[in-house]
């Protein structure tokens, strides 16, 4: 009798906890479609007046195409940096034997312990100095290595079998074709938790390419968004509109891998 009354309240604690999650995101769609005039305190959730123009006059704003465009090609290259670099690395921690290997992984995992601002003026300093102010170079380079994935892939591949890999090594593969040709394919399930984690970092970050560009045509779709609120105040409906359009890419990316990413964090924490 028991269990029959704890599945109701259980299922009802679950769809009042998904209501309050997605609750910003409804605010924000509602937000979206009111005219500027109904954006007042005390503020309601239901519009009175439907404005579609909102998405036209944000995208009107500002060169939000290009702003689009910044965001993809930075994304992309971090996206197949880190997969790539992470999935080499975390190979290498787990299968090679090298003088000195546990110690670099601990200084690898310390780089996790560190909170991001600590390094935001050495990089700076480091991408003035090497000419890449203003530039895709900038954006993307310096986090093209993750702590974090090197640490995943380097459990995941402690969590298979090196049989495979020992018959291509008999059969004279070298031990970088191994990993490209064996292992690589092997590891879809973590790869895919990389690529959205980085996708969604990325996509969202907005202190860094904040701090390295200057140039109007360099800016991000999260640059784009902040210039909404200014010293005179902000355009709420418009701030809303260009919001939920730059929120579609990373609910559609965790929409579509979200069943590797379940995977991937259970298969890379077996060891």
């Amino acid at each position: 009798m028991r269990v029959a009354y704890r599945q109701p309240t259980l299922h009802l604690l679950l769809l009042v906890g998904a209501f309050l999650i997605l609750l910003p995101l409804l605010w924000m769609l509602t937000t979206s479609l009111k005219s500027p005039g109904d954006v007042h305190i005390p503020p309601y959730l239901i519009p009175v007046t439907f404005d579609w123009s909102n998405y036209s006059r944000a995208f009107a704003a500002d060169d939000f195409p290009r702003f689009y465009v910044n965001s993809a090609v930075m994304t992309g290259g971090i996206v197949a940096g880190q997969v790539l670099l992470s999935s080499a690395a975390g190979y290498a921690f787990a299968r090679l034997r090298f003088p000195g290997r546990g110690l670099l992984f601990g200084l690898v995992l310390a780089t996790m312990m560190m909170p991001v601002y600590v390094t935001l003026v050495p990089s700076y300093l480091i991408v003035r100095t090497l000419g890449w102010l203003d530039s895709y170079t900038g954006l993307i380079v310096p986090r093209l290595v993750s702590p974090f994935g090197i640490f995943l892939m380097r459990q995941y591949y402690l969590s298979l079998s090196s049989d495979f890999e020992e018959a291509a090594m008999i059969d004279g593969a070298s031990r970088l074709r191994v990993w490209w040709s064996v292992a690589l394919p092997m590891s879809v399930p973590a790869l895919a938790t990389i690529g959205i984690f980085a996708f969604l970092f990325s996509w969202n970050d907005l202190l860094w390419p904040l701090i390295i560009t200057t140039d109007p045509d360099l800016r991000t779709v999260q640059l784009g968004l902040a210039m909404f609120s200014g010293r005179y105040g902000t355009q709420w409906t418009l701030l809303a509109a260009g919001s939920l359009v730059a929120t579609l890419p990373a609910i559609i990316a965790y929409l579509v891998g979200q069943r590797w990413l379940v995977r991937g964090i259970a298969l890379g924490a077996g060891r």
